[in-house]
């Protein structure tokens, strides 16, 4: 072949080429894929492997208003503060709704109508919110930084083995509303609730263990966990189901082992059970290797959600999730009651 015929098929393989990535880069954008995406998740994961916050670059400096799940207050208090401590120019205000309870679906919401910077979230995201995230411009990115459960609390003097999935959605969807039906005494059973609107733990509850069936009509709305605790306390057929961390821990209810077979129940809290009696002096701790195994039965991971926007927002979301999953935050995680990501 001539050195002219070599040339011709160079510059005709270059423009193919040329004309192939560009097409898929197209359909990447057209499709709502962000490739920047791709780079960004490895530099969290080596992020991740940071010791502590002060080695954690790029923070921003401002005035950060964050807002949503319930669930995560615990870990707000213990991670804020330390956060402010190594980086007092980045700066956090937790945002209540104006209207309404606080939750992950109004943090998303409050995040899309651009009031917060980010968001906490104890549920993943939904379509719809995708959609409507991509009708104002920018796209929405889940940062997963730790592990959680749901946990069924009961009144201490409910003499029961435990649950299965099975049984806990029955008992929700009005198809069990005596505890001699699943191995109890004979008693009414009063499951507890939120109502959907007012959390993320609901809407995952929901979505996960009731499927596609609702509530029933047996089930007695309760506006908040602290509240819905006092009734299982004060009646000995109620039951409620919360983040495990704000469970186990109580000395006023307890908490049942579940299963997705009647014949392995798994505690949410690290055996040997405490005795309520003994609770002043030593609580029930969360037994994080069954939630980190997936030996538990109901287990979540908690979120930060991010606004890809390419602005301070994006930077100030990303920055706080990088904070969270170095070792100095996972441990803060743990104190707070929850389970390591990593």
């Amino acid at each position: 072949m001539s050195q002219k015929n070599e040339t011709a098929v160079l510059v005709l393989t270059l423009v193919i080429t040329l004309g192939l990535v560009s097409a898929v880069y197209w359909w990447l954008n057209r499709s709502g894929i962000n490739i920047s995406s791709f780079s960004n998740n490895q530099s969290q994961q080596v992020e991740s492997n940071i010791e502590n916050f002060a080695q954690v670059p790029n923070i921003p400096s401002g005035l950060f208003s964050y807002g949503g799940s319930t669930t995560w207050a615990p870990i707000r208090k213990e991670v804020d503060s330390a956060i402010q401590t190594v980086f007092p120019q980045f700066q956090l205000r937790y945002t209540n709704p104006t209207s309404g309870a606080p939750g992950s679906s109004s943090g998303i919401k409050m995040l899309l109508n651009n009031q917060l910077a980010f968001s906490q979230s104890s549920r993943s995201i939904k379509n719809e919110e995708y959609q409507q995230a991509q009708q104002r411009g920018f796209t929405l990115k889940e940062i997963p930084v730790a592990i959680d459960g749901i946990a069924i609390a009961v009144n201490p003097s409910l003499n029961i083995p435990g649950l299965t999935v099975a049984q806990v959605k029955e008992i929700y969807t009005g198809k069990i509303t005596n505890w001699q039906q699943v191995g109890g005494p004979n008693l009414p059973i009063i499951p507890y609730s939120r109502r959907i609107e007012e959390g993320g733990t609901v809407e995952f509850f929901e979505d996960n263990i009731l499927g596609s069936e609702k509530f029933g009509e047996n089930v007695q709305y309760i506006p908040t966990t602290t509240e819905a605790l006092r009734e299982v306390a004060k009646n000995t057929g109620g039951m409620y189901y919360a983040s495990a961390p704000e469970v186990v821990g109580q000395c006023s209810v307890k908490s049942l082992p579940l299963g997705k077979t009647a014949d392995k129940l798994v505690p949410p809290y690290q055996e040997p059970f405490v005795p309520l009696s003994e609770c002043s002096q030593k609580r029930n701790q969360l037994n994080a290797a069954a939630f980190q195994s997936d030996q538990y039965p109901i287990t979540r991971r908690l979120f930060v959600i991010v606004k890809q926007n390419g602005q301070t927002d994006q930077q100030a979301g990303e920055a706080y999730a990088r904070l969270l999953l170095t070792n100095q935050g996972q441990e803060l995680i743990s104190k707070a009651g929850f389970v390591r990501i990593r």
